[in-house]
């Protein structure tokens, strides 16, 4: 049982990038809602306690001051005393994702037959496998484990660390390295990893994106992936182009499908190349590789 406060916005996704980046800060966990008829898109963020009001609307005013749009109305509340995590595991569904199945520990029902099971509860911790940009990425690791068997994989931004898991699951040779700012999502992994029996493979640590000297000496990486915002992944295209090994690949996501052409822009200049895409959702996954 806990307290939760609520921040939700409405607003057009020429300002959506801006917006959520301004947010990040003040909350624990950021949702942003399919885009609505009428062009805008619902930006959600939650936190444990009362936000500090005039710094939030300060800091969502000024990020839509810098893309030309004025101040968005913004709603502060408090949630009730609810039960969270058990009322989430009650709606939480198995999900079928290829041969990736994940569900929660409630679940019961057999493992479908052909399928790599992840059990992954709802958590603090970003990433539960319903979110558009997660079954891309697992469509397209699926995809790239047909044709290699990477030794080195990182993903970047784990969260719950579903990726990195269903790279261990696909390809049992290889060593995962999943990193993440929060240190609860990498404390999520971590137990959702030892949960998964893939905790001699996975192996989970704080790091601000490229930043963290394991991140450095484990390198360089095989294949990289990188399910955050499109304006994190456009500026750690250079450590991405160095953290790659000759021939890696990466699997970028958490991007708006008008987003693409911008971190094209920013991965091409530092060499890269575009393979294929996936979009779902006005969602995108673009993989990229090293020559």
């Amino acid at each position: 049982m806990s307290s939760l406060w609520r921040i939700a916005l409405t607003v057009p996704g020429s300002v959506l990038q801006a917006v959520a980046d301004a947010l990040q800060p003040f909350v624990t966990s950021l949702t942003t809602m399919g885009e609505s008829p009428d062009g805008t898109w619902l930006i959600e963020g939650l936190v444990e306690h009362e936000p500090e009001r005039p710094a939030v609307i300060a800091a969502l005013s000024l990020a839509a001051a810098t893309v030309g749009h004025p101040p968005p109305d913004t709603v502060i509340e408090p949630l009730p005393e609810v039960d969270w995590l058990a009322l989430n595991r009650q709606s939480f569904p198995p999900i079928r994702e290829g041969r990736i199945w994940i569900r929660g520990s409630h679940v019961v029902d057999p493992v479908p037959a052909g399928t790599l099971a992840l059990t992954v509860d709802a958590a603090r911790a970003f990433g539960s496998g319903s979110h558009a940009t997660t079954a891309l990425c697992l469509r397209a690791i699926q995809d790239l484990a047909k044709q290699r068997r990477p030794r080195r994989v990182l993903d970047l931004g784990c969260g719950s660390g579903i990726l990195a898991m269903a790279w261990a699951k696909l390809c049992p040779g290889s060593a995962v390295r999943a990193v993440d700012l929060d240190p609860i999502s990498v404390a999520t992994a971590a137990a959702n990893a030892r949960l998964n029996g893939v905790h001699d493979r996975v192996r989970a640590a704080v790091s601000d994106g490229w930043r963290s000297p394991v991140v450095r000496r484990d390198g360089p990486y095989d294949v990289v992936t990188a399910n955050i915002l499109a304006r994190p992944l456009c500026a750690m295209a250079k450590d991405l182009r160095y953290g790659l090994a000759p021939g890696g690949v990466a699997v970028l996501s958490g991007l708006l499908n008008e987003q693409e052409r911008w971190v094209l822009s920013a991965h091409r200049a530092q060499g890269l190349q575009l393979r294929c895409r996936y979009r779902r959702d006005g969602w995108s996954a673009l993989v990229i590789s090293r020559r």
